[in-house]
C-alpha cells in the first residue's frame, strides 16, 4: 500500500479548556500537517486519546477529519481495544469514507497469549472494510506481538497489511524483515528510532513529535527513502532532545504544549492524563526556539 509509505502522524485531539473537542483546533492542526508535507495522517490512535472519548465524539472526530482533509492525503483511523466483540463492534459500526485503513493497538491489560493475539486480529479484520495495520507496543499493552505471531497474521490473512511497531527490539526488526512477506509493509511506531528502522526497510513512521514538527519529520523520512542517510542524521540528531520531552510526562501531554506554544491548538488533555508542568514547558520553549534558531540558519 504506497499509501502507508512515508511520514505518517498520529493526530492529537484538540480539546476547550472545557474538556470539550475543539474542532477549530483540529481544523488547524490538519492544515498545519498537510502544508508541513507529511505523507498520511492517523485519527483518533492512542496519541487522540481515543480512549477517553465517547462513540459518538469518535465518530464526529473522524467524519469532521475526513472532511477538511478531502482527499489531500490519505487517511487511517485508530480502532483498537482488549475487548474483541467491542473492537469488532466499533470497526463494524465505522463510516470508511474517506480512510485508507485501519490501526488496531494490540489488546492491553488483559496480557493474552500469542494465540489470543491472533485470534483478535483474525477476528478485527473479518469485520473491517478496509485495510488493517497491526500496532504492536509492549511498553503500553503489557504483552508483545512476536515475530513469528506477525508473520503468520500476514501470510494467512489477506487484509492484514502492515505493523506499526514499537516494540524497541532491533533483533524483532530484523527478523521482521526476513521472514515477512514482501508486500507487507514495517512501519516504525516509536519516533527515535525511525532512520535505524527505515535503515533496515521500514517504508516510514508514525510519529507523535511531527504533530508539532510535521516539515521535519517529513524531511527525515525522504532523506531516508533516498537514501541521504548522512543528512537525514544530522535532522534524527536535531529532534532527539525535542522527542524526549515530548514523552517526558506522558504522550500526549508534551506534544499539545509543544502545539500550544506554536499557536496550533490548547494544551488541554483529558484526565487521568494532567497538563505539563511549569518546568517542562519551559524546556520546550528553550528547545524549540534552538530548533527554530538551526531552521534561521
Amino acid at each position: 500500500m504506497n499509501e502507508l509509505h512515508g511520514a505518517g502522524v498520529a493526530l492529537v485531539t484538540p480539546f476547550h479548556s472545557d474538556g470539550s473537542v475543539d474542532y477549530e483546533g483540529l481544523a488547524q492542526l490538519i492544515e498545519y500537517q498537510i502544508s508541513g508535507t507529511v505523507d498520511y495522517l492517523v485519527s483518533l490512535g492512542t496519541t487522540g486519546e481515543a480512549a477517553t472519548l465517547t462513540d459518538a465524539e469518535r465518530k464526529a472526530v473522524w467524519k469532521f477529519t475526513a472532511e477538511k482533509v478531502a482527499g489531500r492525503v490519505p487517511l487511517v483511523a485508530g480502532i483498537g481495544g482488549n475487548n474483541t466483540a467491542d473492537v469488532v463492534h466499533q470497526v463494524n459500526a465505522f463510516d470508511p469514507t474517506g480512510y485508507s485503513a485501519i490501526l488496531s493497538a494490540s489488546p492491553y491489560y488483559n496480557k493474552p497469549t500469542q494465540e489470543g493475539i491472533y485470534q483478535h486480529y483474525k477476528a478485527v479484520a473479518a469485520a473491517s472494510p478496509l485495510p488493517l495495520i497491526l500496532y504492536n507496543v509492549p511498553g503500553r499493552t503489557a504483552s508483545n506481538v512476536t515475530v513469528e505471531t506477525t508473520v503468520r497474521l500476514a501470510r494467512e490473512v489477506g487484509n492484514i497489511v502492515a505493523t506499526k511497531e514499537a516494540s524497541g527490539s532491533f533483533d524483532q526488526f530484523s527478523k521482521l524483515m526476513r521472514d515477512k512477506p514482501d508486500e507487507f509493509l514495517l512501519i516504525s511506531g516509536d519516533d527515535p528510532v525511525t532512520l535505524p528502522m527505515m535503515a533496515l526497510g521500514a517504508v516510514g513512521v508514525i510519529s507523535v513529535i511531527a504533530n508539532a514538527l510535521p516539515a521535519d519529520v517529513a524531511r527525515l523520512v525522504q532523506l531516508c527513502s533516498e537514501g541521504h542517510y548522512e543528512e537525514a542524521r544530522q535532522v534524527h540528531t536535531r529532534l532527539l532532545h525535542i522527542t524526549e520531552l515530548c514523552f517526558a510526562e506522558g504522550n500526549p501531554t508534551g506534544v499539545k504544549a509543544m502545539l500550544h506554544q506554536l499557536g496550533v491548538c490548547g494544551p488541554t488533555v483529558r484526565l487521568p492524563l494532567v497538563s505539563a508542568s511549569e518546568s517542562l514547558k519551559q524546556m520546550i520553549q528553550e528547545e524549540l526556539a534552538a530548533i527554530n534558531a538551526v531552521h534561521d540558519i
